[in-house]
């Protein structure tokens, strides 16, 4: 499969999906909508697509005057039954895409929290792939309402952090792209500073070997979903 990479800045890329696309045979191209240059290939010309996090947020467009021509592309994706999945700001911007609702909270949520799988992403052929309950990486000032006829996969206690979209789009609100080396820039971002920077750092020594398994995990499962719906619709 050729995939592309969406991506909205340089401290939010493939990271820890890239070398498993690219173990499972597949090539990745990274590019952005906020970039002045032309993709490496026609967008329509990929058979699945991952959508990056970033600093900017899903209502800026104002400031980002490129983000209504990505949520354009994004509802042409949901419209075609284009295999994707979304992460963080790639979640709320298919969220809006789909016509949902999205919003700043009260207090950001950043840092190692319990998320739940929801009953309905037991047999979920992506997000089912995680454990019903496990300590993920969140990272997020907004959150978006779930869109309507979209089934909810998981949540905190606080926020709904993914959900799937027909039988080809899937979105997660957590980070399980991330490695520890990300982790540390983000950490030392004096413009987003996490609450406990030193707390943070000390919990994801002990969590980020397991939680990068389930990131592959969770990558692997949806490139072998996008593959049998590209089997099922050729």
């Amino acid at each position: 499969m050729r995939v592309l990479s969406v991506v909205h800045g340089p401290e939010a890329r493939a990271e820890l999906f890239q070398p498993v696309v690219e173990r499972a045979g597949h090539s990745l191209d990274e590019w952005s909508f906020s970039w002045d240059r032309d993709p490496p290939r026609p967008l329509e010309s990929y058979d699945a697509y991952l959508v990056f996090g970033g600093a900017m947020h899903p209502d800026q467009e104002v400031m980002h005057t490129w983000l209504p021509a990505e949520i354009a592309w994004l509802e042409t994706l949901i419209a075609e039954r284009r295999p994707t999945l979304g992460v963080c700001l790639g979640v709320q911007l298919l969220a809006r895409a789909a016509g949902s609702r999205v919003w700043r909270l009260d207090e950001p949520e950043i840092g190692w929290i319990d998320v739940e799988l929801t009953g309905e992403a037991g047999d979920d052929a992506v997000v089912g792939s995680l454990p019903a309950r496990f300590p993920g990486l969140v990272w997020h000032h907004y959150t978006y309402d779930v869109p309507a006829g979209a089934v909810e996969l998981a949540r905190t206690g606080r926020t709904t952090q993914g959900f799937r979209l027909g039988d080809a789009c899937w979105g997660v609100q957590f980070h399980p792209e991330v490695t520890a080396l990300q982790l540390d820039r983000w950490t030392a971002d004096f413009e987003d500073p996490p609450p406990d920077p030193t707390g943070l750092r000390a919990e994801t020594r002990r969590h980020i070997g397991a939680w990068n398994e389930l990131g592959r995990t969770l990558c692997d499962a949806f490139l072998v979903a996008a593959e049998r719906l590209l089997a099922r619709t050729a």
